[in-house]
């Protein structure tokens, strides 16, 4: 073995580790390693109480008192603040309550709305599907007056960012390789050219440092499903920079973002600032359990929190080179820790039907079609220890050859052809999402 990763070497990490006790806080399976962060992270110890009291005391007593009496209106900004701090702005700079991708969508729509002589959104083509989607359903909206342009794999960015382009909009983290990119260097080429960029922050909020403010970003979504601990379906979050919030506009408009939502006018007044961004009721459910996750992470130094998620995966990695050589793993991610997020990502022809031979070992990961097994690193609860007992695991079902058995292959293809779910005799493995 790697004289750097022994099992007392990596325990010697866990004993001086300054996050060790965030594990303590969450609920984790016995016996497995969840390595799946990238799709959905843990669960709170603290969730199910807080929803306890959400539903019993407050819902179950007070009823629709609860909006006055127990807070339910102030719960969006309450989260908001939380968020901010974990992706470095001010609370009036962020909004919580609808998904990612309407969180997005409307962003930008507004982008288009402050650049009215623009008409071009600029994506990458490698940028998570979903994105891609709410772009190509705004642009088919305006009936093709708006061009979404892509850029390729390595081609550069002078290319296609010019002065006719509205907004750059990216993901922080790519979702499949973990490839990280330099906001603050996104940012100058585009305000070089007079366009906005808006970042997608779903694979770096609560585990990467994070500067909006300080990076000049224009614009931001996020998720709150997976590295903020909020649930599966959690809300997502959206961020604008305090220099638009006076001349920001989204087309959708309802009560909850008026300036008086109780007044019941016929015509809609927008709230000043990102209060607009609230459309409909909020859940105040999703958004009690987004809370709990957020204000956890929000209570570590997330400078800690990269430095740790940087050596799980680089004594993964070590490791998996070492013990599963031979077996037709081919790193997908950037070799260089400071050049990707918190997880890694390797090729594999069969990666459908490993994903379930691991699982059934009880190794957690995700599978991004059509080859790719991705391994998220979260640091608040995963151990020094448990990457190594991950790749021993791995390494004993790869020997067995035990991800030939038909019945892996067959929910492999399960998965393939109905979706992201994927299924296992020891614990449903959640891989959706991107």
């Amino acid at each position: 073995m790697t004289t750097r990763w022994t099992a007392e070497a990596l325990a010697a990490l866990d004993a001086a580790d300054p996050l060790a006790p965030f594990r303590d806080r969450f609920l984790l399976p016995e016996g497995v390693v969840h390595l799946g962060t990238a799709s959905l992270g843990a669960l709170p110890k603290a969730t199910p109480g807080a929803l306890a009291r959400r539903v019993e005391a407050e819902w179950g007593h007070a009823l629709v008192t609860g909006w006055n009496r127990h807070g339910w209106s102030e719960l969006p900004t309450r989260v908001a603040a939380a968020i901010a701090r974990i992706v470095g702005a001010e609370p009036h700079e962020v909004r919580v309550a609808d998904s990612t991708s309407v969180d997005l969508f409307e962003l930008l729509a507004a982008a288009l709305d402050l650049r009215p002589d623009r008409r071009v959104l600029l994506s990458e083509r490698s940028n998570v599907p979903t994105d891609l989607y709410a772009a190509q359903g705004l642009v088919a909206l305006v009936r093709g007056e708006v061009e979404l342009r892509l850029l390729e794999e390595d081609e550069p960015l002078a290319e296609k960012l010019d002065e006719r382009v509205a907004c750059f909009f990216v993901s922080h983290v790519d979702y499949r390789t973990g490839r990280l990119h330099d906001l603050r260097a996104l940012a100058a080429a585009a305000h070089e050219v007079g366009a906005l960029l808006l970042v997608d922050l779903a694979h770096s909020a609560g585990v990467l440092p994070i500067e909006l403010r300080a990076a000049n970003v224009d614009l931001a979504v996020g998720c709150g499903s997976k590295y903020l601990c909020g649930g599966p379906g959690a809300p997502g979050f959206l961020f604008v920079a305090e220099r638009h919030r006076t001349m920001i506009r989204t087309p959708p408009s309802g009560r909850m973002g008026g300036a008086d939502s109780f007044a019941f006018e016929p015509g809609y007044r927008p709230t000043p600032g990102i209060g607009r961004f609230l459309v409909g009721t909020p859940s105040i459910l999703a958004l009690e359990a987004l809370r709990v996750g957020a204000e956890l992470v929000a209570e570590a130094d997330l400078e800690l929190s990269r430095a740790k998620a940087t050596a799980l995966a680089e004594a993964f990695l070590s490791l998996a080179e070492e013990r599963l050589a031979g077996f037709g793993f081919e790193l997908a991610s950037p070799r260089d820790p400071e050049a990707r997020g918190a997880h890694l990502a390797f090729r594999h022809p069969e990666a459908g039907a490993l994903a379930q031979a691991f699982l059934a070992r009880g190794v957690v990961a995700d599978v991004r079609r059509p080859d790719l097994l991705r391994f998220s690193f979260a640091p608040l609860y995963l151990r020094f220890v448990d990457v190594l007992d991950a790749v021993e695991r791995m390494e004993a079902a790869l020997r067995e050859g035990v991800y030939r058995d038909p019945r892996h292959a067959l929910r492999a293809e399960v998965t393939r052809a109905a979706g992201p779910a994927v299924r296992s005799d020891l614990l449903p493995g959640a891989t959706g999402g991107g």
